[in-house]
C-alpha cells in the first residue's frame, strides 16, 4: 500500500528543534524561522552534543555570518513561494525589505556561497511547489500557475520543463498513471486476500 504525505518543511524543523532545545534542558526563545535566542551562553559541550543531535535529524547550525543570510535568502524565497500569497511586489524587492538589505549585496552573496542565482532558486521553489500541486490533483495547471505568480500556463510550463525536462501535463499524466496503477495494484491484492 502507498501513501502520498504533504510535508510542511518549515513546521517540521520547527517542530523538532523546539523539541531537541526542551531536551537539552536550553532556555530559548525561537524567533525568525531558523533562528534561536539563547538566555544563557552555551557550554561547548552543550553546543557540540546540540549540534551533533540537530545533525541526526538533518538540520544543521550555521556558524558563518555569511552563512547564515544566505540561509535566511533561502527562508525568504520558500515562506514567499510556499505561503499562497500572491504578493503584489517582485521578489527582489520583497526579499530586500524582508532582510533590509540592497537587493544587489543580497543577490551578489547569494550567488558567491551557492554558486548559482536568487532567481535561479526561485525559479526551482517555484517548481518544486507546482510539482506538490500537481500531486495535491486540486488545481488546474491555470490555477496553479496564478497561484505562483505566473503570467501564463505557457511560462510556467517553459520554466517547468527547463528544470525538470517534461512539462506540467506530462508530469500529471505519470502522477496519474502511477495512481492508477497503485490503485489497481491495491485492488487486485484485496481480491486474491
Amino acid at each position: 500500500m502507498k501513501m502520498y504525505v504533504k510535508f510542511d518543511f518549515n513546521a517540521l524543523c520547527k517542530k523538532i528543534l523546539d523539541e531537541k532545545l526542551k531536551e537539552h534542558g536550553l532556555k530559548y526563545r525561537l524567533l525568525n524561522f531558523g533562528e534561536v535566542e539563547f538566555y544563557e551562553t552555551l557550554t561547548q559541550e552543550q553546543h557540540k552534543t546540540f549540534k551533533k543531535n540537530l545533525e541526526d535529524y538533518g538540520i544543521e547550525i550555521i556558524e558563518n555570518q555569511k552563512t547564515t543570510l544566505v540561509q535566511k535568502i533561502k527562508d525568504t524565497i520558500v515562506e514567499l513561494v510556499f505561503s499562497g500569497e500572491i504578493i503584489p511586489v517582485k521578489a527582489s524587492i520583497y526579499i530586500a525589505e524582508k532582510l533590509n538589505h540592497s537587493y544587489g549585496y543580497l543577490s551578489n552573496l547569494f550567488s558567491e556561497v551557492t554558486h548559482t542565482s536568487i532567481e535561479n532558486f526561485i525559479i526551482l521553489q517555484k517548481i518544486e511547489h507546482a510539482k506538490e500541486l500537481i500531486i495535491g490533483n486540486k488545481q488546474s495547471l491555470t490555477e496553479i500557475a496564478h497561484k505562483l505568480n505566473y503570467s501564463s500556463v505557457a511560462h510556467l510550463s517553459t520554466q517547468f520543463k527547463n528544470t525538470t525536462g517534461i512539462t506540467p501535463s506530462q508530469f500529471q499524466k505519470i502522477v496519474m498513471k502511477r495512481r492508477k496503477v497503485t490503485s489497481l495494484m491495491i485492488n487486485t491484492k484485496m481480491h486474491y486476500e
